[in-house]
């Protein structure tokens, strides 16, 4: 009565006396001498201490003294050899899951490697349904069953409770840092999948199998399942379509959100026609929903399930552009409602979630949009695309919608600069911005010191990288390509910053805040990466591209600036490091180009000076003479002078960095001797008297421009040149009239 009493008030712990007991029964499991020892113990604890009564710590010393060993010889002997037990197969299954279980919950106990051993046995047995079909498998079953002995088969069925054990085990391992790499590994995936597919617990793989296949399907290891089971998935996406589609309504808003979990991931979506169709049915079952009246909690898993639809195909299989609108109009609904609230109202995880598809919509949105009565862009076809007036209605709620982001990136504070859902707002607004600057133009100008001093920390703070990561590969609304990174955002901000920094007001702000310093940091932390990478992986980086357009935009309108500012010097440093070994990638042709363009179009800037060039600018100026001389070609001897073929995107900055050349030259006389002695003027020369067609105008006024100021600075030069026009009969280099006055041909 009293143990009662003292049970009661303790909710749940162990009187005196049961505790005693306990203590002598775990001293009986440390020394027990063989299983049956064990069990025997542990069949003891069990009567006299209901689990019940056990609080953690009990549970812990318990587990602790069973230790992990035991159950995974109970699995073993019940799969290889269940002749050799006293006790049938399942009953070892049953006993040795149930305590896997137990021991499962602790965290360090999740990730021990004897548990971990267990993990192919536990997935064989969800997988085959019963511990016959693994025992054939292994090829330890009876071979005298017959075959049509279904009572057996029966028999040899898991349990409800031993499946659960199971789930619990594997999610417990699949909750440790390394766990849904370690199941995916050992082929948790084809097994979970066959899982789903045993009818005989339908309800029990509804509620393990497929949360925990989502978990495998979502982070760090999305892609790589599916590199590794596509066949397996795509089949259980197909079947979880249909289901999806044949559902009452009530059940497909319940079911959005697991869907979205086992959609493929843009770049590794399987080739295939069913996979496209069931899609197609998918967004016919949507129309319906989207047209109806929804509440908040209904219609974010709608638009995030959409959003990721679009991810896949595009706009293609969306419907009818009547239905893209509505589309695009309720995730911009959305948007203004969530964004437009009072400062320093916090937005729930939900609502976050339901954001980030919306955004997603957004910026597809704008891709169609902006594409109106041009070539239909990819994944659209002509049927779906939108009309002028459409283009300019969704243009319309779309400009509404980034006021609203804007609004509210206006009152975040710097101390929630790691906040992922700031980093997903940052991101989309810039994707609008790449395309569209003149809208809201006084707005996007007061949110410049915002927009920049955000990059700034992210490009600084290499730490808060991971955390936003992870959470970007967790909210499974992404682009192909990869995941979205913070070290990521100056990279988004680039294209607006070269559309805002060619404008004069936008670029007054840019320049307060020191935009010049924060690109030369960007191009010589992406350089010093790039060159990690070097080899047969180093491709191009259009951002390093981006980067140097905006610089560009500063030597040309803001001389003064250029001359005043420090980081201009750094950046010179940089460009008489880089170019030279640029120079000798083809793949980098584009970044060499657009290096030799922001040098030279810097050193015309430079105050006049009689000295020869120092090593550093000696250096620049022979791979850039070096790099500007490669460029020109002809098909033949009586062809015209042309650029290469490879430099068809790179034409209009060879044309400008031609021009800044000739600026230098005057500005530095001493560089003529390196024009000499770099070869450039006679290669050029000897192009220009060898072809006889004119080289295309603005070829030929570029070269002209140059060549004159070569001359007037070097009286040698313009010998050469004289001599060149009178014995080459002329050619292309005779019909240059201002340089032909000046060597007085």
């Amino acid at each position: 009565m009293a143990d009662r009493e003292q049970a009661a008030a303790g909710g749940g712990s162990l009187s005196e006396s049961q505790g005693q007991v306990l203590d002598r029964c775990l001293h009986a499991l440390r020394h027990a001498k063989n299983d049956s020892q064990t069990l025997a113990a542990l069949l003891l604890i069990t009567r006299l201490c209901p689990p019940t009564r056990l609080d953690k710590p009990t549970m812990r010393r318990i587990l602790e003294a069973v230790g992990l060993n035991l159950p995974a010889r109970l699995l073993v002997t019940a799969v290889q050899n269940p002749d050799g037990s006293v006790l049938p197969a399942r009953e070892l299954l049953s006993l040795g899951t149930a305590l896997l279980a137990a021991l499962s919950t602790e965290p360090d106990t999740a990730s021990r490697p004897q548990l971990l051993a267990t993990v192919p046995l536990l997935l064989g047995l969800l997988a085959h349904g019963s511990v016959s079909g693994l025992q054939n498998r292994a090829g330890t079953g009876p071979v005298d069953r017959p075959a049509g002995d279904e009572g057996a088969q029966e028999s040899s069925r898991l349990d409800e409770a031993t499946a659960a054990d199971c789930f619990q085990v594997l999610t417990a391992v699949c909750s440790v840092p390394r766990g849904p790499e370690l199941l995916l590994n050992r082929a948790a995936v084809p097994a979970l999948c066959r899982a789903v597919d045993q009818n005989q617990n339908q309800t029990l793989s509804q509620q393990r199998a497929l949360p925990l296949l989502g978990c495998l399907l979502s982070g760090k290891t999305r892609e790589k399942a599916w590199r590794k089971h596509p066949a397996e998935l795509l089949s259980l996406l197909l079947r979880l379509a249909k289901e999806f589609c044949r559902s009452s309504d009530p059940t497909r808003f319940q079911t959005c959100a697991r869907l979205v979990r086992f959609l493929p991931p843009p770049g590794e979506a399987p080739q295939s026609e069913e996979l496209k169709e069931a899609v197609r049915d998918v967004w016919a079952a949507l129309r319906p929903m989207l047209q109806a009246k929804l509440t908040p909690k209904q219609i974010g898993p709608v638009l995030v399930l959409g959003a990721c639809l679009l991810d896949l195909y595009g706009w293609e299989p969306v419907g009818p552009p009547k239905f893209c609108c509505l589309l695009v109009n309720r995730a911009c609904v959305e948007v203004r409602m969530g964004l437009e609230e009072p400062p320093g109202t916090d937005l729930s995880p939900e609502l976050q979630h339901t954001l980030t598809g919306c955004y997603r919509i957004m910026e597809a949105a704008m891709e169609q949009a902006c594409t109106a009565g041009d070539a239909a862009p990819p994944h659209c076809s002509s049927q779906n695309a939108l009309s002028l007036q459409q283009s300019r209605q969704v243009l319309g709620v779309l400009t509404e919608a980034f006021s609203s982001v804007m609004f509210h990136l206006q009152q975040v504070e710097p101390g929630r600069f790691s906040d992922p859902f700031v980093f997903a707002s940052f991101r989309v607004l810039c994707s609008w911005l790449a395309e569209e600057t003149s809208c809201l133009k006084e707005e996007v100008t007061a949110l410049l010191p915002f927009l920049v001093g955000y990059a700034r920390r992210h490009l600084q703070e290499a730490a808060s990288e991971q955390g936003l990561s992870d959470w970007m590969a967790r909210v499974s609304v992404g682009e192909e390509g990869g995941a979205w990174t913070g070290g990521e955002a100056l990279r988004y901000l680039l294209p607006a910053l070269c559309h805002l920094s060619a404008e004069d007001a936008p670029r007054k702000v840019l320049l307060s805040l020191d935009l010049p310093l924060l690109l030369v940091g960007f191009l010589t932390q992406t350089w010093t990466s790039l060159r990690e990478r070097s080899g047969p992986a180093l491709s191009r980086d259009p951002s390093m591209e981006t980067a140097c357009s905006a610089l560009l935009n500063f030597t040309v309108t803001e001389p003064e600036s250029v001359r005043k500012d420090p980081c201009f010097r750094t950046l010179e440093a940089h460009l008489s490091e880089a170019l030279p070994v640029l120079v000798n990638k083809p793949r980098l042709l584009v970044l060499a180009a657009n290096y030799c363009t922001l040098g030279l179009m810097i050193g015309r800037l430079k105050p006049p000076t009689a000295g020869s060039p120092d090593a550093a600018q000696r250096r620049f100026f022979c791979a850039a003479l070096r790099l500007l001389g490669g460029a020109l070609g002809s098909g033949s001897d009586s062809g015209p002078v042309q650029l290469s073929d490879g430099w068809a995107e790179a034409a209009e900055l060879w044309r400008l960095s031609l021009q800044a050349l000739g600026g230098c030259v005057r500005v530095q006389p001493g560089l003529v001797a390196l024009i000499r002695d770099e070869g450039w003027l006679r290669h050029t020369l000897g192009l220009l008297t060898r072809t006889g067609g004119p080289p295309e105008r603005n070829t030929e006024e570029v070269l002209e421009e140059v060549l004159c100021a070569v001359v007037e600075r070097c009286p040698d030069c313009r010998q050469e040149v004289r001599e060149a026009m009178r014995s080459g009969g002329g050619g292309a280099l005779g019909r240059m009239k201002s340089l032909r006055k000046l060597v007085a041909v």
